[in-house]
């Protein structure tokens, strides 16, 4: 297991986050509307889109973006099996490093996972 604890992560991205909103409010609210917007279900369930945006976060190795969105996933009902093929689309698309960060996100999920349970 690696060091890196993922609600931890977006537990500090939060309050850093909440001190940009303060310094650039209008960048700040313009992503969070981009954001609640994209993520919004339509044709797509927010589960789904939370875990496109997994397999993105995973090729880009973004650890706070792994923490936000296997978060969302965890929320709205992801299973590990669905996070394990989300690991292995981006591990096709990525190779390499996306296996690497594909062993973080599985990391990442049973934290949140297990945060949810107990």
């Amino acid at each position: 297991m690696s060091d890196k604890n993922y609600p931890e992560i977006v537990s500090h991205l939060t309050k850093v986050m909440g001190d940009m909103h303060k310094g650039i409010p209008g960048t700040m609210k313009g992503f969070a509307e981009c954001a609640g917007q994209a993520k919004a279900a339509s044709a797509l369930d927010e589960k789904t889109k939370e875990l496109m945006a997994t397999a993105i976060a995973i090729a880009l190795r973004c650890d706070g973006c792994l923490g936000f969105h296997i978060r969302g996933a965890v929320k709205h009902g992801a299973t590990r099996q669905e996070m394990m093929d989300t690991i292995a689309v981006a591990i096709m698309m990525n190779g390499g490093p996306a296996t690497v960060y594909g062993a973080y996100a599985l990391e990442a999920y049973d934290q949140f996972a297990e945060k949810r349970s107990g």
